[in-house]
């Protein structure tokens, strides 16, 4: 079994201070085909589905469904304020290579 993946306290207070939870919203996190690598990830606020795996923290959720999963295993769930701007990024152990925007990677 692979490890799911973990969501840094960042990531969770972040949720919070967007007052997530308190809507019945969860950060969803999913992989996609497409992007410039072959793979992207979407980023949304959506509520829980059954299928998905679902991680707390902080009171707040993180949920990922069954088919991204595997894309996910070992991967943690951040939050980073740069310069660039404010954004939820994810440092994932199976992605070959990922390009500059961040959100699409290849396996």
């Amino acid at each position: 079994m692979n490890l799911p993946p973990s969501v840094t306290d960042r990531a969770y207070d972040r949720l919070s201070e967007i007052g997530a939870g308190s809507k019945g919203q969860a950060l969803r996190v999913a992989v996609e085909g497409g992007g410039c690598s072959g793979f992207q990830y979407e980023i949304t606020l959506d509520a829980p589905a059954d299928d998905d795996l679902v991680l707390e923290g902080h009171g707040e959720k993180v949920v990922v469904d069954s088919v991204s999963l595997p894309f996910l295993a070992g991967a943690t769930i951040d939050f980073t304020d740069e310069l660039i701007g404010a954004r939820f990024v994810i440092d994932n152990p199976n992605a070959t290579s990922s390009c500059g925007c961040g959100t699409s990677f290849s396996m």
